[in-house]
């Protein structure tokens, strides 16, 4: 089968050691890493085998061009990214910057995942804040829910809104833009969790101006495990940061007569930098995966997820199996989430798997979330597949 509408970016399977028969629609847990990755990691193993032949500066080059890399794709400049190994190290940084009063009104997203949320529910006694927790309604309209509810939480004072942009279990799309809008309009502080969004969907830091924006590498970026990268806004730069490092401060230098020459912190987002953030092996592969999805054009990769997970939603439909899903306006282009009336059936990601087709079951639903290396014989044969295992279950 062909791969749809002309001019449609097309599948980049081959770019990816994956087989033919592998459907692999588990891009929103983690994605396979490309050829080329898999290269500049073997090559960056070799290099730390032989540290006598590093070139000076190596570490210093390499971080620069990750957070270069890593500020293309969200319209930033790197002085204001910091590389960081976590959604939660930055969750956590964020929350020493902020600092917040006791008894400040944060909100967040029920159900969220655990980084953007976990971190205010665990702030010392004497700065516990109130949590203020988000739920849609029976549309599953993530969106009019949070808008509603900084409206309602901002005639006591809201301080903060801690949230994912694309909710992690249905892949509902929250209008990012709309709820920066009642954020500030309120004078309040917004922190985005950008995990399902960043390289797909557009999440310019300049137009939104939130005050703290995280992303990893290893789900939409085709990166690895331990590398993620945080916006900060310039407002924050003077904050101290979660950890204290010779990167951070102006001049702490191992080959200097004096070691600790100038204690003060860097001016930019560079001090929140975690500590051996220069670990190279990782942070190229990291820098290959970002700068890959940036050069296919970040429209051109949500047109093309879009695609497929609007094709699944009509197969589905004409195929008439009994699954719900969201609607094209309240969801996420990358995510399709399928809900089952009467419950998941027991095992069924396990069933499809031991067929080579690959989703994920999260809090009742089978989350899909196709990537670039899939195409329309995935997406048939998930279909095909997902019938005849429903089909089982009901003999």
């Amino acid at each position: 089968m062909s791969d749809g509408n002309q001019g449609l970016l097309p599948s980049q399977r081959h770019l990816f050691d994956m087989p033919r028969d592998v459907c692999f629609f588990t891009a929103a847990s983690w994605c396979p890493i490309p050829k080329s990755t898999v290269e500049i990691g073997k090559a960056a193993v070799e290099r730390k085998s032989r540290p006598w032949e590093l070139a000076g500066g190596l570490q210093q080059d390499q971080c620069e061009r990750a957070r270069s890399a890593a500020a293309a794709l969200i319209n930033a400049t790197p002085e204001d990214v910091a590389i960081i190994s976590s959604i939660g190290y930055g969750v956590a940084t964020a929350a020493k910057a902020l600092n917040l009063p006791a008894g400040s009104n944060v909100i967040v997203l029920a159900d969220d995942h655990t980084s953007p949320v976990l971190e205010w529910s665990a702030l010392p006694k004497d700065r516990t804040v109130n949590i203020h927790t988000v739920h849609p309604g029976a549309d599953r309209d993530w969106t009019a829910a949070v808008l509603e509810m900084i409206e309602t939480t901002a005639k006591d004072g809201l301080a903060l809104v801690s949230i994912s942009n694309v909710h992690w279990s249905d892949g509902g799309l929250v209008d990012i833009d709309a709820v920066a809008t009642a954020v500030h309009r309120h004078g309040a502080k917004l922190l985005i969790d950008a995990t399902h969004a960043v390289g797909v969907i557009d999440m310019d830091v300049a137009r939104l101006d939130p005050d703290f924006l995280i992303f990893p590498t290893y789900k939409w970026l085709l990166g690895p495990y331990g590398r993620a990268f945080m916006y900060v806004a310039k407002r924050h730069h003077n904050a101290v940061p979660l950890e204290q490092t010779m990167g951070g401060r102006k001049h702490v230098r191992a080959e200097d007569l004096v070691y600790f020459t100038d204690l003060d912190y860097v001016p930019d987002a560079r001090r929140f930098d975690m500590g051996e953030c220069d670990f190279f092996i990782s942070l190229d592969m990291a820098r290959e995966g970002m700068e890959l999805v940036h050069s296919f054009g970040r429209e051109r990769v949500e047109a093309r997820l879009a695609h497929l997970t609007g094709y699944l939603a009509t197969g589905l439909k004409d195929a008439d199996l009994p699954v719900t899903m969201l609607s094209k306006n309240l969801r996420a282009p990358n995510i399709l989430s399928l809900g089952f009336p009467g419950g998941m059936p027991e095992g069924l990601a396990a069933s499809l798997a031991a067929r080579q087709v690959y989703t994920a079951p999260r809090l009742g639903r089978l989350r899909v979330a196709p990537h670039i290396y899939n195409d329309e014989v995935d997406c048939d044969k998930f279909i095909k597949v997902l019938g005849e295992i429903l089909n089982e279950e009901c003999l």
